[in-house]
């Protein structure tokens, strides 16, 4: 077995660890770098993912790849505050949340589409833009995150001052 066949089957078992059953696995990839690969894995969880998670699924990955003679460099890192949504199930999940979706075809005149998610109608991601409720086939999204604004927690922390 070659590195990266071990590397997907290593993801896909820790994705159903005990361990790690709170632990979305997001996204995982390898790529050839000089004499080695890079592989990254993205993960998140409620409530966010802290350093030590990042560490734990690292060290299990790296056990069950230390047999190989490969050079590798190893990533594991948060989704963050612009988490990537990766399967239908995200837009319903994140349902209320502001998001920027790439399409692969022009819709309204466009292939970037900003608002804020309002689920899953059928096979169509509803977006709430600011020209009323859009529509995006699953089948043209090209990328979809989610996007953080600092400006709102700015404003409820100002409103929250004012409140005490």
């Amino acid at each position: 077995m070659a590195l990266l066949d071990a590397f997907e089957q290593a993801v896909d078992e820790l994705a159903h660890h005990a361990a790690f059953a709170k632990v979305e696995f997001v996204s995982h990839s390898a790529r050839r770098q000089g004499r080695g690969h890079t592989l990254q894995v993205m993960i998140d969880r409620e409530g966010g993912v802290d350093i030590k998670t990042c560490e734990q699924v690292a060290a299990m990955l790296n056990a069950r790849l230390e047999e190989f003679d490969e050079q590798y460099t190893l990533e594991v890192e948060s989704a963050g505050l612009n988490r990537p949504l990766t399967k239908a199930g995200d837009y319903q999940r994140f349902s209320g949340s502001s998001a920027k979706i790439l399409t692969t075809l022009l819709i309204n005149g466009s292939k970037t589409h900003r608002g804020v998610l309002r689920g899953v109608q059928g096979t169509n991601v509803i977006l709430v833009t600011e020209r009323g409720e859009l529509p995006l086939p699953l089948a043209t999204i090209k990328s979809a995150n989610l996007e953080y604004d600092i400006r709102n927690d700015l404003k409820r922390e100002k409103y929250d001052r004012k409140k005490a």
